[in-house]
């Protein structure tokens, strides 16, 4: 899944560079892509428990991203280790605690709202529609992606409170967070692995 997502990250950078420089320094889609390169690269010959893998993750994108998204998001991949700790393999309620933990880790570590206009307006509904969803592994993942897409969406009718884009006021109105899109990609990619 981290994999796929790397490849994902590769593939829209531009895309999330310019969604950026909208409301932003134009540099996201560079720090996701260079964040999951890192971790490509940290996960090239390990081969561990699902815990193991989330752990490396995190040390590899933080190690690799300077921006506010890197600790966001070593956060994200630790709390998923701990809500998947003691497992082998994952099966769908494994794969829905470990959203809504990368949900919760976000939303701990970033002390956002929703409605905040930030990466946390997708994740939060991603967490929460995986946690309702039933079926298999892919179809939670799925739930949580179409939830985190129209998270993403969302944020355009809102006005940016928490980072760089606060300073815009209603200026940011109409812009889409690049935060969000790219969480939104990563969930998409996540469940197209599955």
């Amino acid at each position: 899944m981290l994999l796929a997502v790397a490849d994902a990250m590769d593939e829209n950078r531009d895309m999330l560079c310019v969604l950026d420089g909208e409301i932003g320094d134009a540099d996201h889609g560079i720090a996701m892509s260079g964040g999951f390169a890192g971790v490509r690269e940290a996960l090239d010959e390990l081969e561990g428990t699902p815990t193991e893998v989330l752990n490396t993750a995190a040390k590899a994108f933080l190690n690799a991203v300077g921006a506010s998204s890197g600790p966001l998001y070593a956060t994200a991949f630790m709390r998923a280790g701990m809500a998947v700790k003691g497992k082998d393999k994952l099966g769908p309620a494994d794969a829905a605690a470990m959203v809504a933990a990368m949900a919760e880790g976000i939303a701990h570590r970033g002390k956002a709202q929703q409605g905040d206009k930030t990466m946390l307006d997708a994740w939060a509904p991603a967490g929460a529609a995986a946690m309702e969803a039933e079926g298999s592994i892919a179809a939670i993942l799925t739930a949580a992606a179409e939830a985190a897409e129209a998270g993403a969406q969302a944020t355009a009718d809102m006005e940016a409170k928490l980072g760089r884009a606060a300073r815009l006021g209603a200026r940011s109105l109409g812009h889409k967070d690049p935060g969000a899109a790219s969480a939104a990609i990563m969930l998409r990619a996540m469940a197209a692995a599955v």
